[in-house]
């Protein structure tokens, strides 16, 4: 199997390590910040908003399985893209919807779907994630990593979180992992 990775920010990353998770052709996820300022930041740091730093999370995936516009197009339809700085209640730089990749490729790609989204009028407001070369990238800490699957009562699990794995799930059902 060839892998590809992209780095995805879709607002709090246990919302998109959680929807992710459960994709078809994805074998990896991890919980991260990407393309920041500071070296090894902490979460303390990303909350600040003075890092530059994105709520990210890795996906590696196999395009074989799920090729790249599907995968962003699952992206695309398990967040808002078209608020600047939030996702909901989580509001700042961190929680910005971004694409961060690894190739011109991937970048092509995804400025291509975007230009379709907007093209068919696909949100009621202009989509506003950036995509940009991956600069820098820092795994999150431990008790980040599969947050979903370790506190699924957890308040902000139980009615964030869970409803956004229950869009997915009924939305993009062809691409739930069995």
């Amino acid at each position: 199997m060839a892998t590809e990775t992209i780095y995805l920010g879709g607002g709090c990353f246990w919302c998109t390590e959680a929807v992710f998770d459960r994709v078809r052709g994805v074998s990896d996820v991890q919980s991260g910040y990407a393309n920041g300022d500071l070296d090894d930041p902490s979460y303390e740091d990303i909350c600040t908003g003075q890092t530059g730093h994105a709520e990210v999370i890795r996906v590696q995936f196999d395009p074989a399985v799920i090729p790249l516009r599907d995968l962003l197009t699952v992206f695309f339809g398990t967040h808002d893209p078209t608020t600047l700085n939030r996702q909901g209640n989580d509001v700042g730089t961190q929680y910005r919807s971004g694409i961060y990749t690894t190739n011109e490729q991937q970048a092509e790609v995804a400025r291509t779907l975007i230009s379709e989204l907007t093209q068919a009028g696909a949100y009621d407001a202009p989509i506003v994630t950036e995509v940009q070369p991956l600069a820098s990238y820092w795994p999150a800490e431990d008790y980040h990593q599969d947050y979903f699957l370790n506190h699924p009562n957890q308040g902000y699990c139980a009615f964030v979180v869970g409803p956004k794995v229950q869009k997915f799930r009924g939305a993009f059902a062809r691409w739930v992992k069995p």
